[in-house]
């Protein structure tokens, strides 16, 4: 009686590779939608603000031009944008008129007129005070941004400081250096609260005035480290290209998978061959 020698399948000692999780098309489709809309979006919105802004400067400036000098008179279609000029063309005239000594005289002489009127009077000087405020180049609106402890201990606000008080409001606050506060609200930074602080309760702040009010409309969304739309974007495209490698890593590990459970099945089934044959 012979003896029989039974054979074991031999084993691989190669750990399983899974493939790398993949997502659907939806995902996909989801990335690829944000990383377009992130691209297209501020584009268009700015494109649109622009152009609203220019056809409605041109529609205030048209009634004032004559229809003989207009350049749809002679052209077929048009032409966006003239109106825009020729306000530029005449406020930078009017500045440089107004600089001159005559042009001085005239604009004294409507502001006594204008200051006859009792209700135009007033609107005209509180309009002339905020103009020369914003725009004049020695003005103080609205330089700095600081921190202040509201509306309760712990919690904190932006504020845009703006001129120190005047010397009616100063000599009633209490003893002190005090600062002009204005606190804007979110999203609509044109409404907020104005009050007089103490300076040693404020804590300024080494950012623009612009990334401040950005930070506000986008109630905290936009913070003013960099460029936060770049870096979504540039994380949207990274995070696409990601799934893309990893899509194709996993399909080339399943076909390895595959292959070497081809070839672990073929051994295994030379095996059992070479031990039925022994048997027999």
């Amino acid at each position: 009686m012979g003896a029989s020698h039974t054979g074991a399948p031999k084993s691989t000692d190669k750990p399983l590779v899974h493939p790398a999780p993949s997502l659907g098309g939806g995902a996909r489709l989801r990335n690829y939608f944000l990383t377009g809309l992130v691209v297209a979006g501020p584009v268009a919105i700015t494109l649109w603000l622009t152009w609203s802004f220019v056809t409605w400067v041109d529609a205030l400036v048209q009634p004032f031009i004559p229809v003989q000098y207009r350049p749809e008179t002679y052209l077929p279609w048009r032409i966006p944008g003239t109106g825009l000029i020729i306000a530029f063309l005449a406020l930078t005239m009017l500045g440089f008129f107004t600089a001159n000594l005559v042009g001085r005289t005239l604009v004294e002489f409507g502001e006594r007129l204008l200051d006859r009127m009792p209700l135009v009077r007033s609107l005209y000087k509180g309009l002339k005070q905020v103009f020369e405020t914003l725009f004049s180049e020695t003005g103080s609106s609205f330089r700095k941004v600081a921190l202040i402890e509201f509306p309760s201990p712990g919690m904190w606000s932006l504020v845009f400081l703006s001129a120190s008080p005047g010397q009616q409001v100063s000599d009633r606050l209490p003893a002190g250096e005090h600062v002009s506060c204005f606190m804007p609200c979110t999203p609509n930074p044109t409404t907020g609260f104005f009050f007089y602080v103490p300076k040693s309760r404020i804590i300024e702040l080494d950012m623009t005035v612009e990334a401040a009010a950005k930070l506000v409309m986008s109630a905290g969304m936009i913070q003013p480290n960099g460029n936060e739309g770049q870096k979504k974007l540039a994380a949207l495209a990274a995070a696409a290209q990601t799934i893309q490698a990893a899509e194709a890593a996993g399909k080339a590990a399943a076909a390895e998978h595959a292959a070497e459970d081809r070839e672990g099945a073929g051994r295994d089934g030379d095996a059992a061959r070479k031990a039925a044959a022994t048997a027999g």
